[in-house]
């Protein structure tokens, strides 16, 4: 079954005094995929300026821009339109030899290794028994029933420098911190694991036309045999209702705006995140 939607991402910043430079990146521009076709996308900034776009490391679509006129609002706008398909492939399955057999290699080190928001330590012990699983791919999805079992979704109690141990000391999160935990207990396993961020559409059954309020949203892309998507957030695979904008290590190489500036204290104006889905 393919989705095609229209997604419409507003975000910014206000300033309490006029500021006079600032650089920035942003990353809301959908990636194209086997199973994602981007058929139009643009990004807008305001106060106008001129950006250039190009690749990061991890693959991600960025555009980046710098402005050096007096501005007290900064605006920046993505409007994209996607087709999206469920997986048909079989679902990858390798042993566990093969795994640790691979485990070392240079492609997969940088998503074994604990970062500051996914750390390895407190919980290796946890997954002692996962390890045991006949396949990667069964003890994948045990470890992602354990981080629902773990932490039940409540907006406003965590920040987005929430670590995975701090979320699950607390024992809630959003999908942010469900995708830490579950990064932590893949990477524990040696089960090579990287964030993907972009966007949900809340309504499985939604209907041709109507315009819903969405959210940024994040997952897991776990190694196998092969990469495959996993939401522990709604405790499925990613399908048809998420559309692909960024991968890296955690949050901190997927932020859709950041930068620095020079000038007043600032706020966020806030997000928001119009999903339409065409077909």
């Amino acid at each position: 079954m393919t989705w095609r939607l229209a997604i419409d991402h507003r975000s910014g910043y206000r300033y309490a005094a006029p500021v006079t430079s600032s650089y920035n990146e942003v990353r809301i521009t959908p990636l194209a995929t086997p199973s994602q076709l981007v058929l139009e996308s643009n990004v807008d900034v305001v106060p106008s300026c001129r950006s250039i776009q190009y690749s990061d490391y991890w693959g991600t679509v960025v555009h980046a821009f710098d402005l050096h006129q007096p501005h007290t609002e900064l605006l920046v706008s993505g409007r994209s339109l996607v087709e999206t398909t469920a997986r048909s492939e079989p679902d990858p399955d390798c042993d566990w030899a093969e795994l640790r057999s691979l485990a070392t290699a240079d492609r997969f080190a940088e998503f074994l290794e604990e970062t500051r928001y996914a750390p390895i330590g407190l919980f290796a012990h946890v997954f002692d028994e996962l390890s045991s699983m006949s396949s990667p791919r069964v003890a994948a999805e045990l470890a992602m029933a354990w981080v629902r079992s773990s932490l039940r979704y409540e907006a406003g109690i965590t920040t987005v420098q929430t670590t995975s141990e701090e979320a699950w000391q607390l024992g809630a999160g959003v999908c942010q911190d469900f995708t830490h935990l579950l990064l932590s207990a893949l990477r524990a396993l040696g089960i090579p694991a990287r964030y993907a961020s972009g966007y949900l559409h809340p309504n499985a059954d939604a209907e041709i036309g109507e315009v819903v309020m969405g959210e940024s949203h994040a997952w897991v892309e776990a190694w196998t045999g092969n990469w495959w998507g996993i939401d522990p957030t709604i405790g499925e695979r990613v399908g048809e209702r998420h559309v692909l904008v960024a991968r890296g290590r955690d949050y901190a190489d997927v932020p859709p705006l950041k930068g620095v500036y020079h000038g007043g204290a600032s706020e966020s104006v806030g997000v928001t995140v119009q999903l339409t889905r065409l077909a």
